[in-house]
């Protein structure tokens, strides 16, 4: 049961139905899930945890798509995040990949453990980790990768201190052990 529930349709205001809907618009595809609703409690926490977007668009553009989302996926997973690990399952799963069954190169591998290891020791990577990342992306690279980090572990962290409630739509992406109970 979550801390604090999502907004209902009931109490958005003018303002936050504007931000709803200007972020719909902006990224097609999106939704207004549990976790969005939950910030649409406030305004600027809301219009702050949304700049998760461009900045993995810029992820993106450094990673590549695939590799992009499976670092993600990573942090999320180091954050024992349930929501966010199963939103990206979810897009692993879409493009034809099992997660727990991923075929990755050296350099995919060393990306995943590096986005793990920010979320699993708290920003401590050692250096075993962060040298190849470091050799293969430049330092303006590496500060959209380790901020997208932050970024996406203040994300679990938000949804792991209000439990936010896994929306229905990710339910058949959930790992056979957490299917939730009817």
């Amino acid at each position: 049961m979550p801390r604090i529930t999502p907004l209902p349709a009931s109490e958005v205001t003018p303002d936050i139905q504007a931000a709803f809907d200007a972020h719909v618009n902006d990224y097609p595809g999106s939704r207004i899930t549990n976790m969005k609703a939950t910030l649409g409690r406030s305004l600027l926490s809301f219009q702050v945890y949304m700049q998760w977007y461009p900045l993995y668009e810029d992820v993106k553009k450094i990673l590549g798509g695939r590799l992009a989302y499976l670092f993600a996926h990573a942090i999320s997973e180091g954050s024992n995040c349930p929501l966010c690990t199963t939103f990206f399952r979810r897009i692993i799963i879409d493009n034809g990949e099992q997660p727990d069954n991923l075929q990755l190169t050296n350099h995919e591998q060393a990306v995943i453990n590096f986005g793990s290891a920010i979320a699993v020791h708290k920003g401590e990577v050692p250096d075993d980790l962060y040298d190849p990342i470091a050799e293969r992306y430049t330092e303006p690279e590496l500060v959209v990768l380790v901020a997208f980090a932050g970024q996406m572990i203040a994300t679990n962290v938000f949804n792991n201190v209000l439990d936010v409630t896994i929306d229905e739509y990710l339910y058949p992406y959930l790992p056979l052990t957490q299917q939730p109970q009817p």
